[in-house]
């Protein structure tokens, strides 16, 4: 897979391929007309580039789903932690609690995580 950060407009034209799938392509066209005001050719060009990034599939009229938003999500957060921080995770908790604090609950969260890890390792 070859998924790449994506611009604002593929990240809302993604999110509503998220939110309807699977959706036939027809149907998609309507709801991009309406909701971003694209033309047919438009949106296949956009779908046809999201489904080279290995995101979405548009076969026999129909867009499924190759990769859920919550698996792409971690993907380009972990491509961010790498390239940022040299994969290390403690250097960009670091850097994000230097300028905002973690409240309780987040700092639970954490805990928990990191006892439901050890717990599967």
């Amino acid at each position: 897979m070859q998924t790449h950060a994506l611009g604002e407009m593929e990240s809302r034209f993604a999110d509503m391929i998220w939110e309807n799938a699977p959706v036939p392509s027809g149907e998609l066209v309507k709801l991009c007309d309406k909701k971003l005001g694209w033309k047919k050719s438009t949106t296949y060009t956009m779908l046809k580039r999201l489904c080279d990034k290995g995101l979405f599939e548009n076969r026999g009229g129909a867009v499924t789903v190759l990769i859920s938003k919550q698996e792409f999500d971690a993907l380009q957060s972990e491509r961010f932690v790498e390239k940022t921080f040299n994969g290390s995770l403690p250097k960009f908790l670091t850097a994000f609690t230097t300028r905002k604090k973690l409240g309780e609950g987040e700092i639970q969260e954490l805990e928990q995580l990191i006892s439901e890890y050890r717990r599967n390792e």
